[in-house]
């Protein structure tokens, strides 16, 4: 089995959290919902990672969000595909949420309560993946 590293970011605003719905563009998981994500490259801290990928899909600097929480990886297999991914997931408040425009590798997006994941027909474990950073 492959191992990928990838991070997810969760954007939160006024108690709810932001899905996205992957393009038929993107390489996995197309026309499911997720946080904003992406792969980590080798040598590059999730951190950093995260804020890029929320830069390029949603169009937000370091100046729009504030980092809530760096949750503990999550191991999340995909047989199927043979694939192990290790999420690095993120919480982060956005201050100014009107200002998100997303990119090609998502069609929608919605403002959801954290509990509503389980409603959507998301990418593996995105539930479990929101639970790393959710409230104790």
């Amino acid at each position: 089995m492959v191992t990928n590293h990838v991070i997810t970011c969760f954007m939160e605003s006024q108690g709810k959290i932001l899905l996205l719905k992957r393009s038929s563009q993107v390489g996995s998981y197309q026309r499911k919902w997720a946080g904003l994500s992406g792969y980590l490259p080798e040598g590059r801290s999730a951190l950093s990672q995260a804020y890029l990928e929320i830069k390029e899909e949603a169009s937000l600097c370091s100046d729009d969000i504030i980092l809530v929480k760096a949750g503990a990886i999550l191991e999340v297999p995909d047989t199927e595909a043979g694939i192990m991914w290790l999420v690095h997931p993120f919480r982060f408040y956005v201050k100014h949420p009107g200002r998100i425009i997303i990119d090609w590798e998502h069609v929608e997006f919605q403002w959801i309560e954290p509990e509503d994941i389980k409603k959507y027909d998301c990418v593996p474990m995105l539930y479990e993946t929101w639970q790393r950073v959710a409230d104790e």
